[in-house]
């Protein structure tokens, strides 16, 4: 009988590991043509689209190889939190960057005579 319960948990360990493997193959299928999107895209806001799409899915690609690893590595966990607010701040960034050329608005900021 324990034989039995030892070869259930094998099996259904092993099919999970080969559909973790499944998805990260077609996370990085997905990645690749974000890339190519990010670089034939018409217009800039079409680009910024597809790398946010790419680091969404690097972020999705890190917890689903921390998954895979045994044992389990909560660290991985905490760097994907990270990149992925990286990932928003340099998003918010690049839109503002492409919409007033600039990081900052005129008359905000040091030195600026906006206040007489």
């Amino acid at each position: 009988m324990d034989g039995l319960l030892i070869g259930l948990e094998f099996s259904t360990l092993f099919r999970d590991e080969h559909a973790l493997i499944v998805a990260s193959v077609a996370i990085l299928v997905t990645m690749v043509l974000a890339l190519i999107r990010a670089v034939l895209g018409p217009t800039v806001f079409d680009r910024v689209l597809a790398l946010n799409m790419f680091g969404t899915k690097t972020v999705l690609l890190i917890c689903v190889v921390e998954f895979l690893m045994k044992p389990p590595r909560a660290d991985f966990l905490d760097l994907a939190l990270l990149y992925s607010l990286m990932n928003f701040i340099g998003m918010v960034a690049l839109l503002r960057f492409s919409e007033y050329g600039s990081f900052r608005r005129e008359g905000t900021g040091l030195g600026s005579n906006s206040n007489p």
